[in-house]
């Protein structure tokens, strides 16, 4: 039985009879089969990183994983990093987050189950835009941090929130009107939608079911 990008089961071929999506779009990697690329810990299965192009038949890389520590609501640092450092989206399954949802019953809360395994990912944010949502081959959405990677989190929308960098290095985020909306650092009431709200250092990006991508700066010293 075909399933979509969302993660719901159809009887259909082309169109998800639960969300409508389109049932074209290329499946999301076994998690089994994948591994975390040592350098920018986005899950692989090759040699070469496809994100990083880091060889893994190379001495791995120091540097330590783990959650960021906690931050109070509304103490949010926007100071953009020092010169030497770049930002680091962190990506992970929150339980928190997860129960916080389940509590208030949002749209999706009822379908939306906590992973078994999800693999923490890391993601050098190089640029100044970066779209936060699942890839959609057929609509020609193709997000820089993809939430469709196995095991997917059916409450975030294809183009869920947009994380930008002004020209100094401060860093924003703005929900794109998704369905279940987007927090920062625990916050109960989403995000106004089209408004871009800064965020920075310690800062918690709260999305769907229970995502969250945490916002740290490295020293680009570190990266290859």
């Amino acid at each position: 039985m075909p399933v979509c990008a969302d993660g719901h089961s159809s009887q259909s071929t082309d169109y998800c009879e639960v969300c409508g999506s389109t049932l074209d779009d290329v499946p999301a990697p076994d998690p089994t089969a994948l591994r975390l690329c040592p350098s920018c810990a986005t899950p692989t299965s090759g040699r070469f990183c496809e994100v990083c192009g880091y060889d893994s038949a190379l001495p791995a890389p120091g540097g330590g994983d783990g959650q960021p520590p906690p931050r109070q609501v509304g103490t949010t640092r926007t100071d953009p990093p020092v010169s030497g450092t770049v930002w680091v989206a962190r990506v992970f399954a929150d339980r928190e987050f997860y129960g916080r949802v389940q509590a208030r019953k949002g749209p999706d809360a009822e379908r939306v189950a906590f992973p078994d395994f999800c693999p923490e990912r890391r993601i050098i944010l190089r640029g100044s835009q970066f779209l936060i949502g699942k890839r959609s081959a057929s609509q020609g959405i193709v997000p820089e941090i993809d939430l469709g990677i196995a095991p997917v989190d059916i409450g975030v929308s294809r183009a869920h929130a947009m994380i930008q960098v002004d020209p100094g290095g401060g860093l924003s985020i703005t929900d794109l009107g998704s369905t279940n909306g987007t927090s920062v650092d625990g916050a109960e009431i989403p995000i106004p939608p089209q408004v871009a709200v800064p965020v920075g250092e310690g800062s918690r990006i709260h999305v769907g079911g229970w995502t969250t991508i945490a916002i740290s700066a490295t020293s680009i010293a570190t990266e290859s």
